[in-house]
């Protein structure tokens, strides 16, 4: 019996072989702009009917959640204050909030570089949205310190 079906397999597998042509695929044409001739043309277009999809007009000012983006522009970020280039690596922290909104990391990076441009006020608020969104983070203590210093920095201004 098994002689058989090895036999009845062997001859299906060089019937397939004999016709695998068809099984390979096919070359390009070589006009790309040329349709085949059995090709549909386009529809029509319609004046009358309006896009009622909505989700396009707001798509701009809606976040675009990449929490793999977010992570890239970290890591960028950090290596931009390594270079010194303060400005840069804000943007990345700020392109990382935007992936990732409710990511407590950026803002404390964020707060990092914003403290080290002189920007008092949105380190404040950067470090203070750190501790809000991580409440419970290991160095809460320290940034608790770095937010009483500013303050204290601000109010003597």
């Amino acid at each position: 019996m098994t002689r058989k079906i090895l036999a009845i397999s062997s001859v299906a597998f060089a019937c397939l072989l004999s016709f695998g042509a068809p099984l390979r695929a096919q070359d390009p044409p070589a006009d790309s702009s040329s349709k085949p001739p059995d090709a549909a043309p386009p529809p029509a277009k319609t004046k009358d009917k309006q896009k009622t999809d909505t989700a396009t007009k707001s798509a701009a000012d809606q976040p675009k959640w990449d929490p793999l983006r977010a992570e890239k522009d970290l890591e960028v970020g950090q290596y931009y204050m390594k270079k010194g280039d303060i400005d840069a690596a804000i943007d990345r922290f700020e392109d990382a909030i935007d992936a990732k909104p409710g990511y407590a990391l950026p803002f404390r990076y964020l707060a990092e570089a914003q403290e080290k441009k002189g920007l008092k006020k949105p380190a404040l608020k950067s470090y203070q949205r750190y501790l809000d969104l991580y409440p419970h983070a290991e160095d809460k203590a320290k940034i608790q310190k770095k937010i009483d210093k500013l303050r204290s920095e601000i109010d003597k201004s």
